[in-house]
């Protein structure tokens, strides 16, 4: 048997509730394979394999661990927005010299679509240097973008499942909140997560798949105007006395002063203003059929780190990714994603398996037209048979010491730098 090499596991992008069990189940796994050694967590993604900042996660207690099932978002080894891009030659070669360095025979990236291209040029890059480096991917995204819309490369991403719980249950406490109201302040309007794609706004059926509720929703994809919308609510409020309103971020209204991050997405958490608001303004200026007035929430990051709200089903499948990944890395099979793929059947299964990165990478997802209502207002009961069982049936028990949660503390024992310093090449100036 050949001699165990290292293991590098890094996560990319905008975190999510059950980014860690992921985690977790590639350290478990990994920490029984003969043919991996030492475990180590890129800090900050693949910043910190170009900083040759790396964790060393085989020196953490087993305990730790075992508390990132539920520890959520990224504080634990960290995330970023680097993408390496074409020219940044330096900074492909810096991350080879790293892992040669450090003797890295794997490489598990855990993102979305850009951190599977990353995965997959870094392997590639590896190969013409004469490096022996598997890379393998780790799907994530509360976005549930990631793959192809005929569900072929992955059913679904792990962390979407927890936000569209999140969802489900927001807009129940909102129809409390809405009916309790109503006299005076008769719509309530929600922002829902989503720069382009419907997922996480359609999940807010979920609290009401009998549609019982004065429930309209707007993705970005609805293709209605704010005028159409305006006259929806009208319609609604004529009919119930009161109006539950989710639009998506992404939802067309007008120059609202986005902004691009840096894999070069839309960032609507960082416009100077945002849909709700124009459109609680805009339902106000134009009146409604009823006294009172349109109010707005806005929930921010908590939709992708409140992990009181996490699916247990989300969970485990993330977790049985981590663990399909840290396989396909020991077994030499890289170049591959490790996914999620639904049975068929009217009993919910998933079966895990692998996808090629460059597949996954060149992809994009969208949300089912089909699974859009005629008008543009809801979505499809077919829609509510995709995701009902994503969310799970009971809560997650967290650990509580002293009223707080008890989250993983890692302890900040890193890999000895071998290199010289280096400055990634995007953040020279």
């Amino acid at each position: 048997m050949s001699r165990p090499r290292n293991l590098v596991v890094a996560q990319s992008g905008g975190p999510s509730p059950v980014i860690n069990n992921s985690l977790r189940g590639i350290i478990e796994t990994a920490r029984e394979l003969p043919e991996i050694g030492t475990i180590y967590a890129a800090r900050h993604g693949i910043e910190g394999v170009l900083k040759e900042e790396l964790l060393d996660l085989s020196a953490q207690s087993a305990q730790e661990v075992a508390l990132l099932r539920t520890t959520p978002a990224a504080g634990s080894i960290g995330t970023c927005r680097y993408k390496l891009k074409p020219g940044q030659d330096e900074d492909f070669e810096r991350v080879i010299e790293v892992f040669r360095a450090h003797d890295v025979g794997y490489f598990l990236y855990i993102g979305g679509n850009d951190s599977m291209d990353t995965a997959d040029k870094v392997a590639a890059l590896a190969a013409q240097r004469g490096l022996d480096l598997v890379g393998v991917g780790v799907p994530k995204t509360i976005d549930n973008d990631v793959g192809d819309s005929e569900f072929r490369l992955i059913d679904h991403t792990p962390g979407y499942g927890s936000v569209a719980r999140y969802w489900m249950q927001n807009v129940q406490y909102a129809n409390e909140e809405n009916s309790g109201s109503c006299p005076a302040d008769p719509v309530l309007v929600l922002q829902a997560m989503g720069r382009k794609i419907g997922y996480i706004p359609a999940a807010a059926r979920l609290a009401d798949p009998e549609r019982e509720m004065p429930l309209l929703i707007y993705l970005a994809e609805s293709g209605v105007n704010k005028e159409q919308l305006a006259d929806n609510v009208a319609d609604c409020v004529r009919r119930h006395g009161r109006a539950i309103v989710v639009v998506s971020e992404g939802f067309h209204f007008g120059d609202i002063g986005e902004v691009k991050d840096a894999f070069g997405h839309t960032s609507f958490s960082s416009s100077s203003i945002t849909v709700a608001q124009l459109l609680v303004n805009y339902l106000n200026e134009t009146g409604l059929p009823a006294k009172g007035a349109a109010r707005g929430n806005v929930p921010g990051t908590d939709q992708r780190h409140s992990m009181a709200y996490a699916s247990p089903v989300d969970l485990d499948e993330a977790y049985k990714c981590g663990e399909m990944a840290a396989l396909l890395a020991a077994s030499g099979q890289s170049g591959f994603m490790s996914t999620i793929l639904r049975e068929e059947g009217s009993i919910y299964t998933v079966r895990y398996d692998e996808v090629p990165l460059a597949e996954v990478a060149n992809s994009e997802r969208a949300f089912p037209a089909s699974w859009i209502s005629a008008g543009g207002t809801d979505v499809s009961d077919e829609f509510v048979r995709y995701a009902m069982p994503l969310v799970g049936a009971d809560m997650v028990s967290l650990p509580i010491v002293g009223g707080r949660q008890r989250l993983t503390r890692f302890e900040p024992i890193y890999a000895e730098q071998q290199l010289a310093s280096y400055v990634p090449q995007a953040d020279r100036k």
